[in-house]
């Protein structure tokens, strides 16, 4: 499947096959992917928690409004965001880079988000958007669909998987075998209504 392919059969998948698992080299390979999601300074902020115990992922269900693709999708992915990431070991994101460029990274990364914590937290939150994005193509060119969240207590959910205190959660995305397809698309604003050239009028 080429990527304009997965773009346009990419749908909000609600209920899912319980019966089907995962094969431990697909989402070996899924996260592997989903590991080449750009982000900021290469900080790679995302931390995926793979939800794979039956009984924790029925306590998830009962604070995510029951919704059934929570406990019988394939595999479910809470994605986090370490928002202190910028400060842990910052080296370590461009290690492979020439001394030279790492020496003008280290101090912009250091002047971009020190004392920043709205700047830290919306760059954490657009990783995490772009790798929920990765997921979910990659799912739909493995041959699975998805479904991508946030109809859930984020505070419940944060106790549930003992998030860090520096950590935030941006959302989960559901993997697996779709039960029935997904409803018709519910139909998509016109390219002259969210296209602008250059600027607003």
């Amino acid at each position: 499947m080429n990527i304009k392919d997965a773009i346009e059969k990419r749908r909000a998948v609600k209920q899912f096959d319980a019966a089907h698992a995962m094969s431990d080299a697909e989402i070996k390979q899924l996260m592997s992917l989903a590991l080449l999601s750009p982000t900021a300074f290469n900080i790679q902020h995302w931390r995926f928690v793979l939800v794979r115990d039956p009984e924790l992922r029925k306590q998830m269900r009962t604070v995510s409004w029951h919704q059934a693709q929570v406990t019988d999708a394939s595999l479910l992915i809470v994605i986090t965001a370490d928002i202190k990431a910028w400060n842990k070991q910052p080296e370590r994101y461009c290690r492979n880079a020439p001394k030279e460029r790492q020496d003008v990274l280290l101090p912009l990364l250091q002047n971009y988000y020190n004392g920043k914590k709205q700047v830290q937290r919306d760059e954490a939150m657009r990783s995490c958007g772009m790798a929920a994005m990765t997921l979910m193509l990659a799912a739909q060119e493995m041959g699975y669909d998805s479904c991508p969240m946030d109809g859930f207590d984020f505070d419940s959910v944060g106790k549930l998987i003992n998030l860090p205190q520096d950590h935030v959660v941006a959302m989960f995305v559901a993997i697996g075998k779709p039960l029935q397809p997904a409803f018709p698309r519910g139909g998509q604003l016109a390219l002259e209504e969210v296209v602008v050239t250059n600027r607003f009028k």
